[in-house]
């Protein structure tokens, strides 16, 4: 399944890397299911990002590691897939993108998962693509207040 969400924010590209920290990745953390960082290298090729899920009744680890990042000067991205994901799927990629535009910067969360059922598949799309839309205004206000 795939998911692209755009985001535009009032801020030049160089700020909106710079801003893309552990702060902020703790910032979009949503509210359900509750997040505890682990570990956090960074979004350098190589890096690892660790968490444990909650749901309540159980808890599930989550580890993705930074495959590629590449860099011009109207772009920057990574992505992130992974490594150890929750029992409800077999594979996760999440491309990272920040794109200059003529006045602020285009952050797009591009993502790609598989399920052990295809069912599972399209149960998870809604959930998972109104945990990336819960971004959007604080990338927004992040971005804004951060720099103005």
């Amino acid at each position: 399944m795939k998911i692209k969400i755009s985001t535009k924010v009032e801020q030049d590209l160089t700020n909106v890397k710079d801003g893309f920290n552990e702060s902020l990745f703790i910032r979009l953390s949503p509210p359900f299911p509750k997040v505890e960082l682990n570990r956090y290298d960074g979004c350098k090729s190589g890096d690892i990002v660790g968490l444990t899920l909650n749901f309540f009744l159980f808890k599930q680890e989550w580890i993705s590691k930074i495959i590629d990042q590449t860099e011009t000067e109207q772009r920057f991205d990574f992505i992130d897939i992974g490594i150890k994901l929750p029992v409800f799927f077999n594979s996760w990629k999440h491309k990272h993108i920040m794109e200059q535009q003529e006045a602020g910067t285009m952050i797009i969360d591009d993502i790609e998962y598989s399920t052990p059922f295809l069912l599972l598949n399209y149960i998870l799309y809604p959930l998972i693509y109104f945990q990336f839309m819960y971004r959007k205004p604080i990338y927004r206000k992040w971005f804004k207040k951060r720099y103005k």
